[in-house]
């Protein structure tokens, strides 16, 4: 089983009181990624669903569409580092290998092309598709029940897929939102759950470009956050016709795009005035 936490010897602040002991802590670790024999990418990421994060990771950066386009995605720890080794169906599009490591941080780094119109797997919705703003809001608590390593640690991110109903399928954690992310399309991938029209990305942190492109590489609805979105998120969301909100607190949200999806709360009933 990964180790997705650790213990490090602290020393706690509270006011003038000082004292020393132990704090669990995310594992930031590299993975490498590997294709035929060659590296195509390392991966500081948090150990756990390996296999899921390569297969999220292919979704976005080669023409990998479905689970029968990946023939072997194989585990093991070879001088002291984990790595997956991958191996494509013929004709499926090669990830081009990058120079450098991909950071927790950026799940763009040392990318050099920015091709959107290719990830586009179809409408994003079904028609009449409609999305209640009373299951918007439950969506982050929900996943945030099961974000047992943030209980422990304080210091991972999450991403969850929930159909539009509500039902959330999975939920998975990592120090970078963008391989949260990654392992839960890498899970449904495998599934066969993709392209997941009609389901909805939920995510703890920021929305950025990275983390719309894997949406609209996996196909879903539209993504619910915890905190903002950057401007380009906006953008693409409108421009993709994705339903976008960001800053989901208690019962209420911000829609930035797709706003035409909600179902319009119903208005307050009028009070009749007492009669004299």
């Amino acid at each position: 089983m990964a180790i997705m936490s650790t213990r490090r010897a602290i020393t706690r602040v509270d006011a003038a009181r000082v004292s020393a002991g132990p704090d669990e802590l995310a594992v930031e670790s590299p993975l490498v990624l590997g294709l035929d024999g060659e590296v195509l990418a390392t991966l500081m990421r948090t150990p756990g669903h390996d296999i899921e994060l390569a297969a999220g990771w292919l979704l976005v950066e080669s023409g990998v569409a479905r689970a029968e386009d990946i023939v072997t995605l194989r585990e093991c720890r070879d001088d002291g580092t984990d790595r997956v080794h991958v191996t494509l169906r013929s004709g499926v599009a090669r990830p081009r290998a990058r120079a450098f490591v991909t950071s927790a941080a950026c799940g763009v780094c040392s990318a050099d092309v920015l091709d959107l119109d290719l990830l586009q797997v179809g409408p994003p919705h079904t028609a009449g598709l409609q999305l209640r703003p009373e299951v918007i809001t439950t969506l982050p608590e929900r996943m945030r029940l099961r974000q047992r390593t943030f209980d422990r640690t304080g210091g991972v991110h999450a991403a969850g897929l929930a159909r539009a109903a509500g039902e959330l399928l999975i939920v998975r954690e990592d120090v970078g939102r963008h391989n949260a992310v990654d392992k839960v399309f890498g899970r449904a991938l495998l599934d066969g759950v993709l392209p997941a029209t009609d389901h909805l990305l939920v995510v703890s942190g920021r929305v950025s470009f990275e983390i719309v492109q894997k949406a609209m590489a996996a196909g879903v609805s539209g993504i619910v956050a915890v905190s903002a979105p950057s401007s380009l998120a906006v953008d693409l969301c409108r421009r993709y016709d994705l339903f976008l909100a960001g800053l989901v607190r208690g019962s209420r949200f911000n829609a930035y795009a797709g706003e035409g999806l909600l179902i319009s709360p119903e208005p307050a009933a009028p009070v009749a005035a007492a009669l004299c």
